[in-house]
C-alpha cells in the first residue's frame, strides 16, 4: 500500500482532486437520478390520478356507462366492485380478472407500482387506486400509466453518467497535473539552485518568479537568507584573518624576546626581557579572552534575565578600576533598572571606560539617566572624553572588529580593536544600541537599553 501512495506534491494534489471530484460526482449523480425519477413519477401520477378521480365520480353517480377510453397518459382503466367483479375495463384488459388482490374496505386513494404482463413487455405500471361509494356499494377504480419513459430516462441518464464520469475525472486529473506542475515549477527551480550552492558559492541567488505569489515570497526569503549567510561567511573569514594577524604580532614579539633572553648571558638584563615577555603574554591573554567572548556572543547564548540597578552596576565598575590615568566623573540617576547579565553589562561599561581612558587628554565623564514614559522607559548611559574624537565618517566603522582609526586610535595605544565591537554586540544582545554621537570636543559614546518600570 505504501508503494501505491503518491510521493510527490504534484501527485498528491492530483489524487486529492480526483477523489474529491469523484465523491462530488457520485453524490450529484445520485441526487440527479433521484430528482429526475421523482419528477417524472409525479407527472405520471398526476395524469392518472385525474382520470381515476373523474371515473370515480361517474361511479358514485351510477353512470359508469359513460366512461370513455383513457386519455393521454393512461394505459388502462379497470373498475371493480366490492365482490371482485370487474364492472368496466379498457379493451387491453378484456378478460383480465380484478387487478387488486384485496377487496376495498373504505374510500380513498392509493398508489402502486406493478408489472402488468397482459399489457405486453416488462415495463412497470404506476397504478392509481381510487375507492368510492356507489349505488352498488364500494367500487374501486384502477388507472395505470406506463413508466416506460421514466425507466428509459433513468437508463439514459445512468449510462451518460457512467461514460461521462470517468471522462470528467480524467480531465480533472489532467488539468490538476498540468496546473500543479506549472505552479511547482518555480519551486523545483529554487530547489535545484539551492542544491548546487555550496559554501563557496554563497553569492548565487535563486530565481524569483514574477507571479508575486507565495512562491515568489519564498524565493525572496531564500535570497535574503543567502544574503545573511554570505555576509556571515565574509565576516567570519575576515574575523579569522584579522585574528590571525593580531595573534601573529604579539607571538612574534614574544618569540623574539625569549630568543634574546636565551642568547643574552648577562643576568642583569633578564628581568627587563622577562618583563617585556610577560607584557606580551598578558596582551595575548586579553586578546584570546576577547575572541572567546565574541564567539560566545556570535553563538547567541541567551542572557539570564536578572533585574539590575544600572546605577549601582556603573558605580561598582568605576570603583573597581585601579590606576586609571584620568579620573572618571560619574553622574548616575537613581532607580534606573534594566534586565540582563551583570557580568556582560559590566563588561560593556568597562570597555567604554577603557576606550575613553586610552584617548582622553584629561577628562572622562559617565552619565546615566532614564528617558521616556513610565511604560516605555529607556536607560541612557553616556561616556565622554576630551580626546581627539571620532570623525563622523568613522562613527559606524569604529564598532567593527579589529578596526583602529588612523591617527588617534592607533596600535600605539595598545588596543586590539575589539573593545567597542564587543560592547556593541553585548548591547544588541540585551536589546539595546551603542552609537557614537556628536560632541563639541572629544568622543561621545551612548548606550541605550530598555529600562524596567520601577518596583513598587
Amino acid at each position: 500500500m505504501r508503494r501505491l501512495r503518491p510521493t510527490t506534491v504534484r501527485a498528491r494534489a492530483t489524487a486529492a482532486a480526483v477523489v474529491v471530484v469523484a465523491a462530488a460526482l457520485a453524490l450529484a449523480s445520485v441526487a440527479l437520478l433521484g430528482l429526475l425519477r421523482a419528477n417524472m413519477l409525479r407527472n405520471a401520477e398526476r395524469d392518472a390520478e385525474q382520470q381515476a378521480a373523474a371515473i370515480a365520480q361517474l361511479a358514485s353517480a351510477g353512470r359508469l356507462d359513460r366512461m370513455r377510453a383513457p386519455l393521454h397518459g393512461a394505459d388502462f382503466v379497470q373498475v371493480v366492485n366490492a365482490r371482485g367483479r370487474v364492472l368496466r375495463a379498457t379493451p387491453n384488459l378484456a378478460g383480465v380478472p380484478a387487478l387488486g388482490p384485496a377487496r376495498p374496505l373504505r374510500p380513498g386513494t392509493l398508489f402502486h407500482t406493478w408489472r402488468i404482463r397482459p399489457l405486453g413487455g416488462e415495463h412497470r405500471q404506476r397504478v392509481v387506486q381510487v375507492t368510492t361509494q356507489s349505488p352498488e356499494g364500494l367500487v374501486t377504480v384502477y388507472v395505470g400509466t406506463s413508466l416506460r419513459d421514466v425507466d428509459a430516462a433513468d437508463d439514459t441518464t445512468a449510462a451518460a453518467l457512467l461514460v461521462g464520469g470517468p471522462l470528467l475525472l480524467a480531465l480533472v486529473a489532467l488539468v490538476t497535473w498540468r496546473v500543479t506542475g506549472r505552479a511547482l515549477g518555480p519551486v523545483e527551480a529554487i530547489r535545484a539552485e539551492v542544491a548546487e550552492i555550496s559554501d563557496r558559492d554563497l553569492h548565487r541567488r535563486v530565481p524569483v518568479p514574477a507571479t508575486g505569489d507565495e512562491v515568489a515570497r519564498l524565493a525572496r526569503t531564500m535570497n535574503a537568507t543567502l544574503d545573511r549567510l554570505e555576509s556571515s561567511g565574509i565576516r567570519q573569514r575576515q574575523f579569522i584573518a584579522d585574528a590571525s594577524h593580531e595573534l601573529r604580532s604579539p607571538l612574534t614579539v614574544l618569540r623574539t624576546q625569549l630568543e634574546v633572553a636565551l642568547a643574552v648571558r648577562d643576568p642583569e638584563l633578564w628581568p627587563e626581557l622577562i618583563s617585556g615577555a610577560l607584557e606580551d603574554t598578558d596582551r595575548l591573554e586579553r586578546l584570546c579572552s576577547d575572541l572567546l567572548l565574541l564567539a560566545r556572543i556570535d553563538a547567541a547564548q541567551p542572557v539570564v534575565p536578572v533585574r539590575l540597578d544600572l546605577g549601582e552596576l556603573v558605580r561598582d565598575a568605576v570603583d573597581a578600576r585601579l590606576g586609571d590615568r584620568v579620573p572618571v566623573r560619574v553622574r548616575a540617576e537613581a532607580g534606573v533598572e534594566v534586565e540582563g547579565s551583570e557580568l556582560w553589562l559590566t563588561r560593556v561599561v568597562t570597555n567604554l571606560l577603557d576606550n575613553a581612558q586610552r584617548f582622553a587628554a584629561g577628562r572622562v565623564e559617565l552619565t546615566l539617566r532614564a528617558t521616556g514614559p513610565a511604560d516605555a522607559r529607556t536607560a541612557v548611559l553616556e561616556v565622554r572624553d576630551d580626546g581627539p574624537g571620532i570623525p563622523p565618517a568613522d562613527r559606524d566603522r569604529v564598532f567593527e572588529r579589529f578596526t583602529r582609526l588612523d591617527d588617534a586610535r592607533s596600535r600605539d595605544h595598545g588596543g586590539a580593536g575589539l573593545g567597542l565591537a564587543i560592547a556593541r554586540d553585548l548591547a544588541a544582545h540585551h536589546g539595546g544600541t551603542l552609537t557614537a554621537e556628536d560632541s563639541p570636543d572629544g568622543a561621545r559614546l551612548v548606550l541605550r537599553l530598555p529600562a524596567l518600570t520601577p518596583a513598587g
